[in-house]
């Protein structure tokens, strides 16, 4: 648009220089012309004098003497050279109408040509102006790092470009169904348009900016009717995203206020240079997103999980490690169809991530299996959140219409200086330990590899992992000769408690 208004501009420009060069040239050759003529007429009436005289007093004296001689010759020359000087007269006259009619048709055109010059710099420096803005605030949407920064751009730019304009930014969510107000300057109060998706806003459905001069006119949109501040006049510019309209900058003003042409496209320019910042933050947080999620459940993948936990390294936070693994799996596939083990696999990942805190890590490793990092977690109060995750699980597989399933799980307490493979290495032997002694199971085994948790017993467990008060009745103290070791086992959709086994032998017939 610029560069079309300035050559439009420019070949305005020219043609009114060579209309004033071409003027110019003939007042110049009409003064030139005046001149000649000037002196022609003076020097003829110089010869003309004594031309005239000595014939006309010659003639005359043939018929009179004394004064009537000179009456009679004056008369003769009067007589003779009136002819010519009305023919000087004529010419002059003639020259000197086409000289004033040059030198008018030359001020109109340098008038003409001021005002074009004036009009043609006023648009230079808007130009410029709109050129510096749209530099500015490319390079403040640039430096923006995610959409809260590119949101407080966009209320910065309102109050450079609407500055006593009340005025918001309304965004559509990821859905592309809600529309939310965002940004709003600092004239802005709570009363303001009312639209609450695209689909709904004229400015959004045609993807062009739509100006009202008056809310109560028969064309206007009908959201800016009946507004607490009567009547008003507006203006909203479409946001788009990648060519799909998400958003609208809404702008109002008092009753048949117009919006001038310069703002109008400095709102343009921020609601197009916002939507292109916005669509590529949400492009790559998309590409982020898959790049570092199973597409299956949404759970992290193993390469996001290692950074995560290089992160928490890092800062010294210590951890547990869980390896989780529907049992059985296999089977369910086979019988079931491929679609019902992923509808079990997503299943299990919605648990997983509403039954654990937010800060902990879930990732499927591969196929049925899940690790999970718990920060700032014992082995204890680990079981009794895979004990809470368990009883969510049957609850939600009765709900879900899914074969009876269950899980098992192995469980250690990450060393300090201990690699993340090496600790998913120990939680993987617990787990295999657990599907060995009978699978559905939650085994914890402590550095040295030993396991810490036994077969399960129904009986002997609380659901949430807890010592029944009984137990903690009978159990034998912690100075007693015999180590004792819990052993675990959450039957699903079954009250259990935890009990205490010597850790002098195996007891896999408990499995």
């Amino acid at each position: 648009m610029g560069r079309d208004t300035s050559f439009q501009g420019g070949v305005y420009m020219s043609n009114e220089r060579e209309a004033l060069m071409a003027t110019t040239s003939e007042w110049k050759d009409s003064a030139s012309r005046s001149e000649r003529l000037a002196g022609a007429y003076s020097l003829c009436g110089l010869l003309l004098i004594p031309a005239l005289v000595i014939p006309s007093a010659s003639f005359a004296s043939r018929f009179t003497e004394g004064l009537a001689l000179y009456l009679l010759a004056a008369t003769i020359m009067v007589a003779v050279a009136a002819p010519l000087v009305y023919v000087m007269w004529r010419d002059g006259r003639t020259q000197q109408t086409e000289t004033i009619w040059l030198m008018g048709a030359l001020e109109t055109q340098l008038t003409d040509a001021l005002d074009g010059a004036t009009r043609s710099a006023a648009s230079r420096v808007t130009q410029a102006r709109r050129q510096e803005f749209e530099t500015r605030l490319a390079n403040a949407l640039e430096m923006a790092e995610g959409e809260s920064e590119v949101i407080e751009v966009v209320e910065r730019a309102f109050a450079s470009t609407l500055p006593a304009t009340p005025a918001e930014l309304l965004l559509a969510d990821n859905s592309h169904a809600h529309l939310s107000r965002m940004a709003v300057s600092t004239a802005a109060d709570a009363h303001m348009c009312s639209v609450d998706s695209p689909n709904h806003c004229p400015a959004a459905r045609r993807a062009q900016v739509q100006r009202f001069e008056d809310s109560d006119a028969l064309d206007a949109c009908p959201k800016l009717r009946d507004r607490p501040q009567g009547r008003l006049s507006a203006m909203c510019v479409p946001v788009s995203i990648m060519g799909r309209t998400v958003g609208v900058i809404h702008a109002t003003a008092e009753y048949s206020a117009t919006f001038e042409d310069e703002a109008v496209g400095d709102v343009a320019t921020l609601a197009n240079l916002a939507g292109a910042r916005l669509g590529l933050l949400r492009m790559v947080a998309d590409t982020q997103l898959q790049a570092a999620t199973d597409s299956l459940t949404g759970l992290l993948n193993r390469r996001s999980l290692e950074n995560k936990v290089r992160a928490l390294g890092e800062g010294n936070v210590p951890y547990t490690v869980v390896m989780a693994d529907l049992d059985h799996f296999k089977q369910l596939n086979d019988t079931h169809g491929h679609e019902t083990g992923d509808r079990a696999l997503r299943l299990f990942a919605r648990t997983l991530k509403s039954s654990l805190r937010g800060n902990d890590l879930i990732c499927r490793h591969g196929g049925e299996e899940f690790a999970i990092v718990l920060t700032r977690c014992s082995v204890q109060n680990a079981f009794s959140m895979l004990t809470s995750v368990r009883a969510a699980m049957a609850e939600a597989i009765t709900g879900a219409g899914i074969p009876t399933l269950t899980v098992s799980f192995g469980v250690v307490e990450a060393l300090v200086t201990e690699e993340l493979a090496t600790a998913l290495a120990r939680a993987d032997a617990a787990l295999f330990e657990a599907k060995r002694t009978g699978r559905d199971r939650i085994v914890i085994h402590d550095s040295a590899g030993q396991t810490v948790s036994a077969s399960p017993d129904p009986r002997s467990h609380t659901a949430d992992g807890s010592l029944s008060q009984q137990e903690l009745e009978s159990a034998p103290s912690e100075t007693s000769s015999t180590r004792i070791r819990p052993a675990v086992e959450v039957g699903l959709g079954t009250s259990t408690t935890m009990r205490l086994l010597p850790l002098t032998g195996t007891d896999s017939s408990e499995g």
